[in-house]
């Protein structure tokens, strides 16, 4: 029994492609005849969706009956209100590169998306960015011949309107989209929900190694789960779940935070959760908000570019202390910081750092041989690690060498091992970001713990941070997103 279906105002508009027992009239739908009660995702490719038209009803009425819908009723009154969206810089690059390497001469060109993807090589990430946005099936964008704000318009195109050979790329793109649809069920016991693992397989510093991936895929079979794999070039197949779970590092205008903010708009529990990227990722803001709410912090200020000669070692060091750190506000893994110890260091970096943020935060250097990790999840407690310093080095990870030496050595702790003020230090600075899965790293100094940092997309590796729990780890997190679920939908 299929899962998944295909909406028509007549299935005679469904010829062209393979025979399918996943399509259904827009009067079968809004008359409640669809086949059975398991119903997942709603494909709505109605001739129309103006207001009060046969496919607008279906969006609405699948969304007010609990169905995932795209479609969706907010992304049609988008449509059809004609609300604008504007590109990043880098996206208005690559498109003015596209029309001078093609040499588009008309004022305006159109471009059709299909569930996220086009035929043009090399507009494939705008068509992802439009798709993110206007989350709809079939897409026709009016693009101006400009350097710039180059959309001009994004209309929603019928199925009847395409082409043979664009009957043959949409048939392709729903078919990568929505494999589900063809797919033959492996076993007749259905998943209780279905969850998306967003992963890069060829990040160089993931936060879950390729076991511990393999650990969540394992446990979540045992827990009636179905958990699938997808990287950034299957996003578009984000609203086949029932929620994401985002093991890739995270970053604000990045696709990780695009896809999180997606996921939230349309009710689907997600880790992490936009809301956390926002406060985590940047670390001035965290520095502002350990201020404001008198969580002990190392001693920091802030370095501007626009100052510029004013940016003296002796100005800095006079505040902080020498030697001190400076670091870039979006850093992971040991990424972009410097110990600056003279003069001519403090040169060196900001020349440097200055390039990649306007704003750098210069902190307190407070050596220890360990850092602490707290991992928490839903506000307790879930695991406790010890990482030490690099071989020879201040920082966990020293990016100057390879191999084995390249990361300190780890201890995990017991949670009733850990001394009580790093806890609830921890537990109090991860309660300002909110109740998903966080990693507070703190050092104790002079017997006071100082919250360092707050992770949105902490380390789970395999043998490291599992190895007190072992797959009860895997568990409580797997977990975590099924009470999410069932809130969702007890809701409804």
């Amino acid at each position: 029994m299929n899962n998944v279906f295909i909406i028509l105002n007549n299935l005679e508009e469904w010829k062209p492609y393979y025979e399918t027992d996943s399509t259904l009239t827009t009067n079968d739908y809004l008359e409640h005849r669809y086949v059975g009660d398991n119903l997942k995702l709603i494909i709505n490719l109605a001739d129309s969706y103006s207001y009060n038209s046969e496919g607008y009803y279906c969006s609405l009425l699948a969304q007010a009956r609990g169905h995932k819908v795209i479609p969706a009723i907010d992304t049609i009154n988008k449509l059809e209100s004609g609300t604008g969206m504007r590109m990043s810089l880098t996206l208005q690059k690559l498109c003015s590169q596209w029309i001078t390497k093609n040499n588009i001469t008309d004022d305006l060109w159109h471009m059709n998306i299909y569930f996220g993807t086009c035929i043009e090589k090399g507009l494939e990430k705008i068509a992802r960015f439009i798709f993110d946005n206007y989350p709809c099936p079939l897409l026709r964008v009016t693009f101006s011949n400009r350097s710039r704000n180059q959309i001009e318009s994004i209309q929603a195109i019928p199925l009847t309107q395409l082409k043979e050979e664009e009957q043959d790329y949409f048939a392709n793109a729903l078919d990568n989209f929505n494999k589900k649809v063809w797919r033959v069920p492996r076993t007749t016991k259905p998943a209780r929900y279905n969850l998306a693992i967003l992963y890069d397989p060829e990040e160089k510093f993931p936060p879950s190694d390729k076991q511990a991936i393999q650990k969540f895929l394992e446990v979540a079979k045992k827990m009636s789960i179905h958990a699938e794999l997808i990287t950034e070039e299957e996003s578009n197949r984000l609203m086949e779940f029932d929620a994401l779970f985002i093991r890739t590092t995270t970053s604000l205008n990045h696709y990780t935070y695009h896809l999180s903010q997606l996921a939230a708009q349309n009710d689907m529990p997600v880790i992490d959760d936009p809301i956390s990227i926002i406060k985590c990722t940047n670390k001035v803001y965290l520095c502002e908000l350990f201020e404001k709410a008198k969580i002990p912090a190392p001693a920091s200020l802030l370095v501007f570019r626009s100052d510029g000669g004013e940016n003296t070692f002796e100005k800095i060091s006079g505040k902080l202390g020498a030697p001190f750190i400076l670091k870039i506000p979006d850093g992971s893994f040991s990424i972009g910081m410097h110990k600056v110890s003279n003069e001519e260091e403090l040169k060196q970096a900001l020349d440097t750092m200055f390039k990649e943020s306007a704003i750098l935060l210069a902190q307190e250097f407070t050596p220890t041989d360990f850092d602490w990790r707290i991992g928490l999840l839903d506000g307790e407690p879930l695991f406790a690690c010890k990482y030490y310093m690099a071989k020879g080095h201040w920082q966990i990870y020293n990016h100057a060498v390879s191999g084995k030496n390249l990361c300190g050595k780890w201890e995990t702790i017991p949670i009733y091992k850990v001394p009580t003020k790093v806890l609830e230090t921890a537990t109090k600075a991860a309660s300002l970001i909110g109740k998903g899965l966080y990693g507070v790293d703190l050092k104790v100094v002079n017997g006071k713990a100082m919250v360092i940092e707050i992770n949105d997309n902490p380390s789970i590796d395999h043998d490291v941070e599992d190895e007190v729990l072992g797959d009860e780890l895997y568990y409580r997190i797997l977990n975590y997103f099924i009470h999410q679920l069932n809130k969702v939908h007890a809701s409804r």
